[in-house]
């Protein structure tokens, strides 16, 4: 097997960080902020660090740097408690947290913001948009992490349900672009975990993961969910809805994948 993913560079940008990547497994697991389990989080973080370097995304610095910073808090949890009359430290988790907060006021704003344009979609439906299935409701925005996470999944569950078959042909992201983008055009929206399942190598998921990405950079598809953690819709999109760029570029654009 030869999964050939020359032709096709998928970068993480300096907006999809590891503060987003903390709040995102914050969120899902529904952790209180200001009681973080460091060492299951540890745990977590290098699960998504480690999927991403499998899949050849090119891992900034920023999030090796934060890597070793949960491992020294996660050390400095472990140590035995000071003796009584010891003067008392603060919590070594306290800085990250700060960090947290006050990063995630920030991105609030800007996500509310962008509600008015999903909105603005939501309502006013051209003839034969693939949005009309979702009609009156609110979609949310999934971010890379949402569908790194998802993508994790169906791995897990491939694995677990069948033997993975192992592919003999070459596998081209250029391929699998023109496969999504046939797949997406009758104009119905997929749902990413049913399409990502159906595939019948590990190879081939991430290869056509990466295609996936690639066709949301150009802002060809919508990434969405109805509610969180819930399944991933992936809708067409022409080019009369927005400048292309999403979070899977390399140049910039917005701060999710569903916009």
């Amino acid at each position: 097997m030869h999964a050939e993913s020359t032709d096709v560079k998928v970068r993480l940008p300096a907006f999809e960080g590891p503060l987003d990547l903390l709040l995102h497994l914050i969120r899902s697991n529904e952790i209180d902020i200001y009681d973080i389990p460091i060492v299951e989080i540890t745990r977590q973080y290098d699960g998504y660090l480690a999927l991403m370097k499998e899949l050849d995304l090119h891992v900034a610095g920023d999030y090796l740097v934060m890597a070793a910073t949960l491992v020294h808090i996660k050390s400095r949890t472990l140590l035995p408690a000071p003796p009584a009359g010891a003067p008392i430290e603060e919590d070594p988790r306290a800085a990250l947290v700060r960090q947290l907060v006050e990063y995630e006021k920030f991105k609030a704003a800007a996500e509310s913001l962008r509600g008015f344009e999903d909105r603005r979609h939501d309502v006013y439906l051209r003839p034969g948009d693939p949005l009309a299935e979702f009609a009156g409701e609110s979609l949310l925005a999934v971010s890379l992490f949402d569908l790194l996470g998802a993508f994790r999944t169906v791995l897990e569950n491939a694995r677990s349900a069948r033997a993975i078959e192992i592919a003999r042909e070459e596998l081209s992201i250029a391929e699998k672009v023109e496969w999504l983008q046939a797949a997406l055009s009758t104009g119905k929206p997929l749902v990413f975990q049913e399409l990502l399942g159906s595939l019948q190598s590990r190879a081939e998921m991430v290869v056509t993961f990466l295609a996936l990405l690639e066709l949301i950079r150009l802002g060809r598809v919508r990434a969405a969910q109805r509610h969180a953690a819930g399944e991933i819709w992936l809708l067409p999109r022409s080019p009369a809805d927005g400048e292309p760029g999403g979070t899977a570029g390399a140049n910039g654009g917005d701060d999710d994948l569903g916009n």
